[in-house]
């Protein structure tokens, strides 16, 4: 069995590896971040690590705005408060911090409960438009969403998602429509995950979402973070510019 670490810089046993090649110095440079995946992979690996304080005034913290742990203990453990049961704060619309990176899971976590029912709070399958109404903390988060696309000069990096989520394709597409969004693809399809048309159709109509998208698309990965983040500089380098253009 292989296990692969978060810093793929560490893999390759580099005695002085580039601080700002990390992947938790490349996290902390967004605005905020929001995520679909309602696994616990950054709670474990990114917010809990006090990340590039010395380098950067930007954030002091990481914050998942409008939950709280759904248990209060006197005895602290970093692994174990990372991935601890939370539940809304009430009421909402919740506060986010100064100082602190927003973090966002749109369509729930598998740690969390809804604190009326005590059932787990995330949402899978078809109609997520409809199930995340039924949440007042995840319909705030996709109001936040929205928001934010729309601030004047937005830039929007999207990693590894297939596009197959209408209500966030909306989203993107309004932002398009009324604002100022541009888009970076990190994704092994590079800009083609965003076109479904059928391959085999030799002759295709147009596709909405592609003819939509692709002119404010300002460049895209096909490699994976692994190797980006692990040897590749020349791609590292690419997807660092997105946040000076």
């Amino acid at each position: 069995m292989t296990v692969t670490t978060f810093e793929p810089q560490h893999e390759l046993n580099q005695i002085t590896p580039r601080p700002q090649s990390y992947v938790r110095s490349f996290l902390f440079r967004f605005d905020a971040i929001f995520t679909l995946n309602q696994g616990l992979l950054l709670e474990r690996h990114y917010l809990n690590e006090n990340i590039n304080s010395q380098q950067s005034q930007k954030w002091n913290g990481s914050q998942i705005p409008g939950m709280k742990r759904l248990h209060v203990s006197a005895m602290t453990d970093a692994v174990r408060d990372c991935v601890a049961m939370l539940t809304p704060e009430e009421p909402l619309p919740a506060a986010i911090a100064a100082g602190q990176q927003p973090y966002f899971k749109l369509h729930g976590s598998s740690n969390w409960v809804n604190g009326a029912s005590g059932g787990r709070l995330f949402i899978m399958g078809g109609n997520k438009a409809i199930e995340i109404d039924r949440y007042p903390i995840l319909s705030w988060y996709h109001r936040q969403f929205r928001d934010h696309l729309l601030r004047p000069g937005t830039r929007l990096m999207v990693i590894g998602y297939s596009f197959n989520d209408r209500h966030i394709n909306t989203a993107i597409v309004n932002a398009v429509d009324q604002g100022t969004l541009r888009i970076f693809i990190i994704d092994q399809q590079g800009v083609d995950v965003i076109d479904k048309r059928n391959p085999r159709i030799p002759i295709k109509t147009p596709d909405p979402l592609v003819e939509k998208l692709s002119p404010r698309i300002i460049g895209a990965s096909r490699r994976t973070l692994t190797s980006t983040f692990g040897s590749d500089n020349v791609e590292h380098s690419k997807i660092l510019r997105f946040f000076e253009t």
